[in-house]
This record gives structure tokens, sequence and C-alpha cells, in this order.
């Protein structure tokens, strides 16, 4: 049965440079080489979604710019519902200008067309939102959208995975709303106003919903009920990790219906198989490339 999956997030293309290292304040560096790929991490995750065989909509906004055109017609490619995509006149399209040095990333996001992203519009979607099997939402739009797609979803019956990236402090009662938090441990110290170093285990015995926990090249826990969980991580060679995260939460929200240990291993592995190519979208593996994977 094919999954439907709807996805509030941001839309924003990629501006990334590879370097020898990260530079420092006022070091300039001659860069390895230079690409523009499609990126944010609402996009990234409803292609991640959709290359893993599941019918998805997006729920976003892009600026009537050049780069609002190819991200448009890159995400119709892939099969994406755009109806409740909007392109306002009057700003251009989110930008992330990424570094990649060793295998790791700096980012620097522009929202611009995501900022417009509203309650309003997350309303108009509620059709899409409630013909989905799972909402997938983050945080590179407005507060108050990421609120109204928790509450539409629980008036809707339909569980919502809240990627909490990039970490901002969230009222109780919205984290309450969730189905999932997927966080790294930075995030989740951030949402409950912990330290970073305090103990993870305890971190998500303290988190108000289950929580899916990733750890990079360690692997997800979870926690559903009783003691935190490890899924440990596959074993590949990195080339770029920009995208790993969101392949990780598209391939959690696909799976999910398999129940979470088995959704999570397919995202631990869908992940490993992303960090292995360059670019968040381009390393995004299809369904067949997954099921090799595993069976290896």
């Amino acid at each position: 049965m094919v999954r439907r999956i709807a996805v509030v997030g941001s839309i924003n293309m990629d501006l990334v440079t590879q370097a020898p290292h990260f530079p420092q304040p006022g070091e300039t560096l001659l860069g390895e080489g230079f690409v523009t790929v499609p990126g944010g991490k609402g996009a990234n995750q409803a292609v991640a979604a959709a290359r893993l065989g599941a019918e998805v909509a997006l729920v976003g906004a892009l600026g009537r710019d050049a780069f609002g055109d190819l991200l448009h017609a890159g995400l119709r490619r892939e099969g994406i519902n755009l109806d409740h995509v909007q392109r306002p006149d009057d700003t251009t399209s989110g930008t992330a200008s990424i570094t990649v040095a060793g295998g790791e990333n700096q980012i620097i996001v522009v929202p611009a067309a995501n900022a417009r992203v509203t309650p309003a519009q997350v309303e108009s979607a509620r059709g899409a939102l409630a013909g989905a099997d799972v909402v997938l939402v983050q945080m590179e739009i407005p507060l108050e959208a990421i609120e109204a797609t928790l509450r539409l979803g629980r008036r809707l019956g339909v569980p919502v995975i809240l990627n909490p990236a990039p970490a901002r402090p969230l009222p109780a009662e919205w984290l309450g709303l969730a189905r999932y938090l997927t966080p790294n441990q930075h995030e989740l110290a951030t949402l409950l106003g912990a330290d970073p170093a305090e103990d993870f285990q305890v971190l998500l015995r303290r988190a108000p919903v289950p929580v899916v926990l990733t750890r990079g090249h360690e692997g997800a826990w979870y926690q559903e009920q009783g003691e935190p969980v490890h899924q440990h991580a596959f074993d590949v060679e990195v080339a770029d990790s920009t995208g790993a995260g969101d392949t990780f939460n598209a391939a959690l929200a696909v799976f999910l219906h398999e129940g979470l240990p088995t959704a999570v291993r397919k995202a631990c592995a869908a992940a490993a198989l992303a960090v292995t190519r360059l670019g968040a979208q381009q390393g995004m593996p299809r369904a067949q490339e997954l099921d090799a994977f595993l069976a290896r």
C-alpha cells in the first residue's frame, strides 16, 4: 500500500561550497568545488519520502524568481503535489549557503519566502493533511505555522512528526501535540531547556512525548515505553552529511506503519546511503536502493 505523507516546511536553493577546512574569521580559502542544489528541510523530506515510494504533498512557499522556478520544476519531477506551495510576488526564494569540509557542514539559511508560510495556509491544506498517514513538520518556517500544523494534526487524528531543527525552545503544550520528536542531542536539550552535556538518556525520559534521537555515526535511540533502545548506525564512507537528518525523518514517516523498531532501522539505513553522496537531495536513496542495501 502506498503511504501518504504531508510535509509542511521550507524550500531552499542550497549553495554548496567544498573546502579543505572551515575558514576562520577573516580567512580566505580556495574552494575545491561549488554547486547549486535544491534543499530546504521541508523539500528535502518531501523528496526523500517520494523516492522511498510515498505519495507526498508539500505545504510551503517559493519566490517568483529563477531559483523558485527551478525548485518548483524539480519538485514536480519528483512527483510531489505542489497545490499548497504558494508563490508570493514580493519576495525571493529561500537559500542556504553550505560549506562542506571533512564530511561535516556549516550552514547559513536565509528564509525569504519560507517566512511567509502562515496558519491560514496550513488550514487551507486541511484536505492534504487529513488524507495523510503521517505529517512531517520542521522549524525553518514561522513558529505560528508549526503550532497550526501540530494542532490541526491533533484535531484530524493524524500523527505528526516534529523535527525540531533548527532548534528553538517550544512550549511543552506544543510538544505534547506531536506523535514523535526527532531531535539530535543538542536540539533535544534546547527544546527542554536543559544542558546539552546532560545524559541524553535522562533527556529522553524528560520529554513529554516519545523521542527518536539521532546521534550521527552512533545511529539512533528511541523510547516509547521502558528503557531507551539503541539502533546502531550502518558503516559507510561519508562524503557529505547534508540532508542525512531529512532522509532519516522521511524514512521514519514512510515506514512508521511497520512499527517503530523497523522504521528506525530503515531510517538509519536510508540516512547512511544519503551521506555517501554529495548534496542533500542528490544523495537521497530510492526504495529499491534501500531494499538492496538492507539485504546486504
